[in-house]
């Protein structure tokens, strides 16, 4: 890894990062991150996005399969799943820095028609490499920018397509070319799971979202699950309990309301299920998190 890349976000994260170690730049989906210390455990369904590490190490999960990774690697995500992620080597010596990029499905596709569609491997959805020096390079010049801010109107589009590009043409560049590819089985259950992330709390019809994705239900079922990891209703069921969760960590709500506002109608059931998700009841989890009581995973 570069060490003017590092030195760049370094520069950029310990000058704007939030509370949370969020430094959020003026480029749409990208951010540099912070962390002094190993993080509680963290679950999001996330969306497809590469990140860079630069410093420190992490670890996600998911389902059964656990993925550790530090400095000098990257982590691929390439469609919408839920994970479970901890930063475990973080000091405020060396703190914890990476690069994050959701991933433009737009810009994707535009590169893809002008590359060509050459064959593509499937495989998981997560997956760990070393990062290039073509992606390096090209996350460096983006960085600079932020440097000199009259330049960022002009050149940022170039330099975001530039690093779409260097992933498209690298080690990555096969599960992420799925994403560009029109009416691929990414695309058509992309779509479907916009619409969950859109209507999370209301009742799930899979009809509605096998005709979205233009496929019969059986067919939607087995694409839906081999690309996700989950059935659409696992889907559904997780983004509501991690949503809840988010809501009572930085609303202070209870447990009711949060339940209910997710679309549960019984809080008996949505206890037992966060339990069984998080490995606590609500009140207990959410007691333990704002307190830093966490344990390794």
């Amino acid at each position: 890894m570069p060490q003017t890349l590092y030195d760049a976000a370094k520069r950029f994260a310990d000058m704007h990062a939030d509370a949370n170690g969020v430094a959020a730049t003026p480029f749409p989906g990208l951010v540099v991150l912070r962390e002094t210390l190993p993080s509680a455990l963290q679950y999001a369904i996330s969306r497809p996005l590469v990140a860079l590490v630069l410093q420190g190490c992490k670890r996600v999960t998911l389902g059964r399969d656990t993925f550790e990774f530090g400095a000098g690697e990257s982590l691929l995500i390439t469609t919408d799943v839920p994970t479970v992620s901890q930063i475990t080597v973080a000091s405020a010596a060396k703190p914890y820095y990476s690069l994050v990029l959701e991933l433009d499905r737009v810009l994707i596709e535009a590169l893809v028609s002008e590359m060509g569609n050459v064959p593509f491997p499937t495989g998981g959805p997560v997956r760990i490499d070393s990062t290039e020096v073509e992606v390096a390079d090209a996350a460096l010049r983006l960085l600079r920018l932020l440097e000199r801010p009259a330049s960022i109107p002009v050149l940022k589009d170039q330099y975001l397509r530039e690093l779409h590009f260097w992933l498209l043409s690298g080690r990555h560049g096969g599960a992420i070319r799925a994403l560009g590819i029109m009416d691929s089985h990414a695309q058509r259950i992309g779509r479907a799971v916009s619409v969950i992330r859109s209507n999370f709390s209301k009742p799930l019809r899979v009809e509605q979202l096998a005709e979205v994705a233009g496929m019969s239900i059986s067919s939607f079922h087995a694409h839906f699950r081999n690309i996700t990891s989950l059935t659409p209703i696992q889907f559904q069921k997780q983004l509501r309990l991690i949503e809840a969760r988010r809501a009572m960590l930085s609303g202070g709500g209870s447990i009711n309301t949060a339940a209910f506002d997710v679309g549960y109608e019984s809080v008996q059931q949505f206890t037992r299920e966060y339990s069984r998700m998080f490995g606590r009841p609500p009140a207990r989890d959410i007691n333990a998190a704002k307190h830093g009581q966490f344990a390794a995973a």
